[in-house]
């Protein structure tokens, strides 16, 4: 073949895998409803439905997988896009493996939002192929970081499990403090989706913005804004040399990120108050009928076998995997990179939730709480340390 048809196949194939990904997170959309309808009438057909239409959309991401794999000759896993589709799909191939186990459609009808949630975050970043670098040129690579992903979404399923638990157990209309930290749970929800929107409609409508500032070593550094800046550097002008009317910050830091986080906090806290001023209820409470049928210690039962599940293949692949990998590709096991020492956080963090569960009978609703922590130590290790956090790890 030559050069322009190898071209040509290649933008092919990530146009297939492309609409694969977006007809299935249509088909997951549309699931959640015939979901709800079983959930609330224990209707078989709004199941079957239901299970139909999230396994189609399984199927069509995996589609996608390996359409885009193909496209670009090493396993699609080696930025921030790839990444979170991915733990997003695992979630969904999680859900239907303990559908297997369980029948608990409700299980689904949490996971999926989530799920979406992911997704919709990954789509954020660039979807740009590009040449990977020596170190990520490592079947280690693959293996470390599928492995993970898998692990990470099993996991996950325990969050889904652990909120279904609370709101059946709770009584959500009194001002507790399990109530009001499991508001704030939906509340961080709705800001990641804040994030989304924000960003999607930043990224349809507004024209970019360079800007230039000294950095912490006074070295000029550009940085591009997709978002209209809020949050900007000391001394910070655009690449035209015009002032920028904005909060400056210590050069230190990172501040685009920080801008795309305080975005996300102003839009999701206007969509959180929006949705509380139209239904005047709190989210727990619009939540709470969908688990009225629920068997509480059945949930808090899936939340401790997910883990069991979870933990050792986190342990193979986010830290012995790792290792392997860490030393092909940098000629040591460990050397303290942030993203090790929380893969290691994580680690340990499950070791204890097993130990509380099987020597000090820690049930229930503790067991919730630990499985909701849990995910948020999931979620900062794979987005937060790796965007804000300097490492080896860190992605573009």
């Amino acid at each position: 073949m030559t050069l322009e048809e190898i071209k040509l196949s290649t933008e092919k194939l990530l146009s297939i895998s492309s609409n694969s990904l977006f007809v299935a997170f249509i088909l997951l959309l549309i699931a959640i409803l015939p979901l709800g309808l079983a959930v609330k009438s224990k209707g078989k057909v709004f199941e079957r439905l239901g299970l139909v239409l999230t396994g189609g959309a399984f199927v069509l991401q995996l589609s996608y997988f390996f359409q885009r794999w193909r496209a670009v000759e090493h396993a699609p896993v080696s930025n921030m896009y790839e990444f979170m589709t991915f733990f997003g799909i695992m979630l969904i191939g999680s859900f239907l493996i303990i559908h297997l186990l369980y029948k608990q459609i409700v299980v689904g009808l949490f996971v999926i939002p989530v799920s979406l949630i992911i997704i919709g975050y990954g789509s954020v970043f660039t979807r740009e192929v590009t040449p990977l670098i020596p170190s990520l040129q490592s079947n280690w690579l693959t293996i470390h970081v599928i492995t993970v992903a898998f692990s990470s979404a099993i996991l996950s399923i325990s969050f889904a499990t652990g909120i279904i638990y609370l709101l059946r157990t709770l009584d959500v209309n009194k001002k507790t403090i399990s109530t009001r930290a499991l508001e704030f749970v939906m509340y961080c929800l709705i800001v990641t989706i804040g994030f989304i929107g924000a960003s999607t409609v930043f990224n349809l409508t507004t024209e970019e913005v360079s800007v230039q500032f000294e950095n912490a070593q006074e070295e000029v550094e550009n940085a591009t804004y997709t978002m209209i800046p809020l949050v900007v550097n000391k001394g910070a002008v655009t690449a035209g040399g015009e002032s920028i009317y904005a909060l400056e910050i210590s050069n230190s830091i990172d501040a685009k990120k920080l801008n795309s986080i305080v975005w996300a906090f102003i839009v999701g806290t206007i969509l959180y108050g929006s949705i509380r001023l139209l239904t005047r209820k709190k989210i727990i409470v619009l939540l709470k009928p969908l688990t009225t049928r629920v068997n509480a210690p059945l949930m808090d039962e899936i939340s401790y076998r997910a883990v069991v599940i979870g933990f050792p293949l986190f342990a193979l692949g986010g830290l012995l995997f790792a290792m392997i990998w860490a030393q092909i590709a940098w000629s040591r096991f460990w050397g303290w990179d942030p993203k090790e020492v929380w893969a290691l956080i994580t680690f340990l963090y499950y070791a204890a939730f097993l130990h509380f569960r099987l020597s000090k009978g820690w049930e229930g609703e503790k067991t919730a709480w630990l499985s909701i922590i849990g995910f948020g130590i999931i979620v900062f290790n794979q987005v937060f340390v790796n965007l804000v956090i300097s490492g080896l790890h860190s992605y573009a």
